[in-house]
């Protein structure tokens, strides 16, 4: 690594969208990179992040599993993490019980149990210096049931939880905790998701790069959370009042397959 006097971050699934918006961001601010993803992408990315002046290094690990974590933390190599930025995610369209349930179970193990296993080693070590800013990506999905997306969403209700709980264990550590919840947004989600038929898959979606942008600054400054976009601010004050039963419906009519042509 380089010796940028901001230190090293590391930023999941930072191949595409808004995971390499946000290594981006760190590598304009002065961060030297370690940027991870599932695919060989990310070497291409990591190309282009280094063109900023970054020192940039690329993993290719599927972080769904433990191994792939044991390799990050293997490849942080004992070196302080000024920035952990755990984006990694994986979307999953359709109803329930029509899904495979190894499928299901990529987006438990990529979603929840990869990203609090990497947390758990990256953020002992930042507690133990007593510095460190963490941005954890959730989503307003978390806010709502997720019809036709039950699994997704929940995952997401998940970290947008844990998030607060572990800001709120983290106090006066010098560790901060800020979760990003985006809405829909233009990356290849919803392609890889199984969604492009859906009305939300069709629609005017968020740019990654504002979304990014907003949850850096958010994370720079030690914010809880942030909520992009105005009708994203909307939908999250609406769900904070509409009955559950009222929110899975609404949001079944956007998310059904099909209903794109509807």
């Amino acid at each position: 690594m380089g010796s940028n006097r901001q230190g090293l971050a590391v930023v999941t699934g930072a191949s595409t969208g808004i995971g390499f918006e946000l290594a981006k961001c760190c590598a304009a601010y002065g961060y030297d990179l370690i940027v991870v993803a599932n695919e060989p992408e990310i070497q291409a990315a990591a190309a282009e992040l280094a063109e900023s002046g970054a020192a940039v290094e690329a993993l290719q690990a599927d972080l769904a599993t433990l191994q792939g974590v044991d390799a990050l933390y293997a490849a942080i190599g004992g070196r302080a993490v000024e920035a952990l930025l755990a984006n990694a995610g994986r979307g999953l369209g359709g109803a329930f019980l029509d899904q495979d349930f190894a499928d299901i179970r990529r987006v438990l193990d990529t979603n929840v149990t990869g990203t609090l296993a990497l947390l758990h080693r990256v953020a002992h070590d930042m507690r133990a210096r007593g510095q460190g800013r963490i941005l954890i990506t959730g989503s307003i999905a978390g806010l709502m049931p997720g019809s036709y997306q039950a699994v997704y969403n929940a995952t997401k209700a998940f970290l947008d939880s844990f998030s607060f709980a572990l800001r709120h264990e983290l106090k006066g550590s010098g560790v901060t905790v800020t979760c990003l919840m985006p809405g829909a947004t233009e990356t290849e989600f919803f392609d890889r998701a199984g969604m492009q038929d859906t009305k939300l898959g069709q629609s005017k979606k968020d740019d990654p790069a504002a979304v990014a942008r907003k949850g850096f600054d958010a994370m720079l400054k030690g914010e809880g959370d942030v909520v992009t976009g105005w009708q994203n601010r909307l939908a999250a004050a609406i769900s904070s009042v509409m009955p559950s039963g009222a929110l899975a419906a609404v949001h079944g009519r956007s998310t059904r397959p099909g209903s794109a042509a509807d």
